[in-house]
């Protein structure tokens, strides 16, 4: 238990949560909200991951990985409550009941549920907010294209609601292919995506660009889509994933990945899509705050190929940024200071996420944020 220190709570005035969504029973929220995908630096009532097990493709690892979510369970636990979905729900807190400190095991809800894999991210519920009881939007994962198993991964959302795990209304989107991390909303109207995933005919061939514009603007409450053409990792699963390349923070600030390296085989593409990003305008016509963050040095599986490590994929919660590293000071420690740029009044946390990248994905990937009021507590 030495391993884990405890930081120290955060003010009680830290943000102020009235200003979103009410809890059942509350009197109507101070400030009304359009109808929108809610962005993840809203006000939470928690966060959900799904722990790996033998009968995910983390059985060769699956010791390291499970320190690793460990150590992300007890940076999320001991901050806000946190939803664990596994198939043996008793077996992994009995785990970590035996290792980590009560502050972090209080805060945890565990629900028990047969998964595929791990990225929560991606079969996780997508909330929208803002007229009324939020919304559980529950949208087909299909493994990325069809590259992995997901059919016990797309029952999760009907299994946890149905278990009266949240607060809100189910709506079935399962008629389409979206993944949570392909999509960043501002929750004031502007989504951010890229059109090698979204647009990629693995996921919804029969309908054209302009149909699935129509389509995200009505379900999720957008009134405009910015499109990225440009940009990718060496050894994604995901297409592209916007959460792996850039991200929509507060204030019209965008966080991306930036590669100065010309000699890195992702130089090119990246530059590409800085300029496109340079291009974006917010709302009122203004040009974005651009905060860069570094491209990791090359990180490598046992048979040679290049993994996607890459500081994008933090998590945003109440008090602070969960954010990955990968065991390179000098960078891990840039990244660091770019995200405390983008979120000033958040405490800035590292997690080791090497195992996560073996696997192709790393901290976002694992987890899915819901807004005030939709998590339930323990009953």
């Amino acid at each position: 238990m030495g391993l884990f220190t405890l930081p120290p709570k955060p003010p009680q005035d830290y943000l102020d949560l009235d200003l979103f969504l009410k809890e059942p029973g509350e009197e109507a929220p101070v400030k009304k909200f359009r109808r929108t995908l809610a962005a993840e630096w809203f006000p939470q009532s928690g966060i959900q991951i799904t722990w790996p097990h033998s009968e995910t493709d983390w059985a060769p690892m699956l010791e390291e990985v499970t320190e690793c979510y460990i150590r992300l369970t007890y940076e999320i636990a001991i901050r806000e409550p946190l939803l664990i979905v596994a198939p043996e729900a008793g077996s992994v807190r009995a785990l970590l009941e035996s290792r980590l400190p009560r502050r972090a095991t209080n805060s945890i809800i565990y629900k028990e549920c047969p998964t595929n894999d791990t990225w929560a991210r991606d079969h996780g519920f997508l909330t929208v907010i803002g007229t009324g009881a939020p919304e559980l939007l529950d949208y087909r994962f299909n493994g990325w294209g069809g590259k992995f198993e997901a059919a016990l991964d797309n029952t999760i959302n009907r299994r946890l609601y149905d278990n009266r795990t949240f607060n809100g209304t189910y709506t079935d989107h399962l008629n389409f292919e979206l993944e949570g991390g392909s999509i960043e909303s501002d929750g004031l109207g502007t989504l951010l995506t890229t059109s090698r995933c979204l647009l990629n005919p693995n996921r919804n061939s029969q309908l054209d660009k302009t149909q699935i514009e129509r389509i995200l603007m009505d379900e999720l409450g957008v009134e405009r889509i910015l499109w990225l053409n440009h940009g990718y990792l060496a050894g994604d699963d995901t297409d592209s994933h916007i959460d792996t390349l850039a991200r929509l923070c507060p204030e019209n600030t965008i966080v991306y990945v930036k590669c100065p390296d010309e000699s890195d085989e992702h130089f090119q593409e990246l530059q590409q899509m800085e300029n496109e990003l340079k291009s974006f305008h917010t709302a009122s016509g203004e040009p974005f705050r651009l905060i860069p963050v570094p491209l990791p040095d090359a990180v490598f599986d046992e048979d040679g190929e290049r993994l996607p490590a890459t500081y994008a994929n933090y998590l945003v919660m109440n008090s602070a940024v969960l954010y990955p590293t990968y065991a390179q000071a000098e960078k891990d420690n840039a990244a660091r200071l770019s995200l405390q740029k983008a979120f000033p009044r958040h405490d800035i946390v590292p997690v080791d996420c090497r195992p996560l990248i073996r696997q192709h994905g790393s901290l976002h990937c694992a987890t899915m944020q819901f807004p005030k009021g939709v998590l339930r507590g323990k009953e």
